[in-house]
């Protein structure tokens, strides 16, 4: 997956003391996305847009609003967030993952 003619924003988004951290870019379409890394953990986010996450390498057990269970989610799968929303992510290993803002 590559992307042509973005605008970057140098500075990272870091999150759970450096245990997460991404880069947000803009495609020449103006669509707003952050490319991110997850270390070992169990994190809570909330969301103020609805996302797309999509796994690019590792794995997210993510329990989505409105689900009692986790699900594993691995490279080439993606779940949905609704906008002012918060979802639970456990990573065991590692998660490299592409975050679409949803207008």
């Amino acid at each position: 997956m590559t992307f042509e003619n973005v605008k970057l924003e140098a500075a990272a988004n870091v999150y759970f003391d450096g245990k997460v951290s991404s880069r947000t870019f803009y495609t020449s379409d103006g669509e707003r996305k952050t490319l991110g890394f997850m270390l070992p953990g169990d994190y809570e986010f909330g969301t103020a847009a609805a996302e797309k996450m999509e796994v690019l390498s590792g794995e997210i057990e993510a329990t989505l609003p409105g689900e009692d269970s986790p699900k594993v989610y691995g490279p080439g799968e993606a779940f949905e967030i609704p906008a002012n929303s918060k979802y639970r992510a456990v990573v065991s290993f590692f998660a490299d993952y592409l975050c679409s803002y949803i207008d």
